[in-house]
């Protein structure tokens, strides 16, 4: 609800705080008093084109402030996206330059005018020179409906979220088969390349850690093979003329072994050289080669030169080689169970369309019966508004599946007998669509967020008893919102709940409109100057006393 409206230096208001209230708010004056100055700061603030006429003469810049105490769920949702909390209102502020630059702020954050104009259509609905008519943008009208129809048709809620329901499972059913059969399209065209792959890695089973194990053992066996050269220089050191040293050392302690005597004088060396022949026969045996043709070098540099080829062909490392073969065995298994998967994925693809064309088609049929009712109560409302010879239908065509299931809805109008039907925003114009938009919107009330309704001039060309009709639709729907009505209407000014005053004064030779709230004596002589002009006489205070119903 709109409470506040703040303006600074728009043509010719100075300085003006409104503060407005939950219900009809009513504003009148004379013709040129300044009610379309007053619609133009609001649409500026509300995110309208800005036009640098707008600034005060003399003045830099203008400004406006709307303030509303509260955000429906569409507007939060637009302001979550800009981290801008509003959760004790929401602040729209707007300033206009004399060299046209304009900026905005929501609850004092900067954003882009159309930000702000997003924000502003969805708080506030003007039916006038400015109109931003929900209802006439036909993607609305679905949404609408159902809003309608969820508080006339009982298991309307429920119809609707079993179609959505019904809609997810059949659209996740069928991105699934669209993804097998593109992974099926391409592993099919790698089919020969699996098999190969597959094949040849299982041929080369290469282990975790393997090629290492090789490298080592590699490069063992090639140090082995020069060793063998070594250890044979170091025999034939030891054993230069092909008696080994050993024996000979041996030889040597026996002969000495045969000294004569009491004790034998060498037998100290003695002992040494059989020790030192015991440890050259240990150093000899240790010293002999053995055979390093145990395992077969070329074969081990075979393997291991293959398992390193396999790895660069498959662009992992030698150790990652096993969890690639169990890759390309699973592709290859898909694609050997692809029919049963196919055909059971293709079968649950089938199964849901069925049940989301079942959900839609009672969906549809529900939304027939609240066209019918719609349009029985809008056709009832139309004649005391002048539009009786208008008529009214809900076109429904099929459209895509989705989540809210198959149907394009689209409100028609026809206005005169004879005439085709045709969109509504192309049907009727002026006094006749601001009068149908009203009477869409009192049979709507129920079913709509909490909007404010602003209606510039509704009571062109009528008068009397349609205009009184006009006027307790207005209350009746601001009963259940807000309205903002400008009329030049006595009928319309009757049913206010708060009543503002326009007028235009000339201060210090400057010509300043005002716009202030009036109580009961001043209401009173407000409607009657509407009825009898510019002389306010007896007879029309009298009426005015019947017309005022908020007293």
């Amino acid at each position: 609800m709109l409470v506040g409206l703040n303006i600074s230096n728009i043509v010719l208001i100075e300085k003006l705080n409104l503060e407005f209230g939950r219900g009809l708010n009513i504003l009148t004056g004379e013709t040129g008093a300044g009610k379309s100055i007053l619609m133009d700061a609001l649409s500026l603030a509300l995110g309208a084109r800005s036009d640098v006429g707008l600034v005060r003469h003399g003045c830099d810049m203008a400004s406006v402030i709307a303030e509303f105490d509260s955000a429906p769920l569409v507007v939060r949702e637009l302001l979550a996206d800009f981290d801008i909390d509003c959760a004790d209102g929401v602040i729209l502020r707007r300033t206009l330059s004399v060299d046209g630059k304009s900026r905005a702020w929501i609850n004092d954050t900067p954003v882009s005018v159309k930000t702000l104009k997003a924000v502003g259509d969805a708080l506030v609905e003007i039916h006038g020179q400015f109109a931003n008519h929900t209802l006439l943008n036909q993607s609305t009208h679905r949404h609408t409906l159902d809003l309608f129809a969820k508080n006339n048709i009982d298991n309307f809620s429920n119809l609707l979220a079993a179609t959505k329901v019904a809609y997810t499972k059949y659209h996740d059913a069928q991105n699934r088969l669209g993804e097998l059969r593109e992974l099926l399209n391409r592993a099919e065209a790698e089919r020969e390349f699996l098999e190969h792959n597959v094949a040849e890695l299982k041929s080369l089973n290469v282990q975790p850690g393997e090629e290492q194990e090789l490298t080592t053992q590699r490069a063992t066996m090639m140090n082995a093979e020069k060793n063998a050269a070594i250890l044979g220089e170091a025999l034939e050191a030891l054993n230069p003329r092909g008696n080994s040293l050993d024996s000979q050392l041996f030889a040597v302690a026996h002969i000495l072994q045969r000294v004569r005597g009491d004790e034998n004088p060498y037998q100290e060396q003695i002992d040494k050289l059989y020790d030192l022949a015991e440890s050259v026969a240990n150093i000899t045996q240790s010293l002999t080669p053995e055979n390093t043709d145990a395992v077969d070098i070329d074969s081990l540099e075979e393997r291991l030169f293959a398992i390193r080829a396999a790895a660069r062909k498959h662009r992992v490392s030698a150790d990652e080689l096993p969890v690639r073969l169990a890759e390309m065995s699973r592709q290859l298994a898909t694609i050997d169970n692809s029919d049963a998967e196919l055909k059971k994925l293709t079968t649950l693809v089938s199964q849901y369309k069925s049940e989301f064309d079942a959900a839609a088609s009672a969906l549809s049929a529900a939304r027939k019966v609240a066209a019918d009712n719609l349009r029985a109560q809008l056709l009832h409302e139309l004649p005391d508004l002048k539009l009786g010879s208008a008529d009214f239908m809900v076109q429904m065509d099929e459209c895509p599946a989705c989540g809210l299931g198959a149907d394009d809805i689209t409100f028609m109008i026809k206005t005169n007998p004879g005439s085709p039907f045709a969109p509504l925003h192309r049907a009727a114009s002026g006094g006749e669509l601001a009068r149908l938009m009203l009477a869409m919107r009192v049979v709507l009330a129920a079913s709509e967020d909490l909007l404010t309704f602003v209606f510039d001039e509704i009571d062109t060309g009528i008068s009397g008893a349609t205009a009184a009709a006009v006027g307790l639709r207005l209350n009746k729907l601001a009963n259940e919102s807000q309205a903002l009505v400008i009329t030049h209407s006595a009928q319309v000014a009757g049913y206010a709940d708060r009543h503002f005053k326009i007028s235009k004064s000339v201060v210090d030779e400057k010509t300043i409109t005002s716009v202030a709230e009036i109580g009961v004596d001043d209401r009173l002589n407000e409607i009657a100057r509407i009825i009898s002009g510019a002389e306010i006489t007896q007879e029309s205070i009298t009426m005015a006393k019947t017309l005022i119903k908020n007293i």
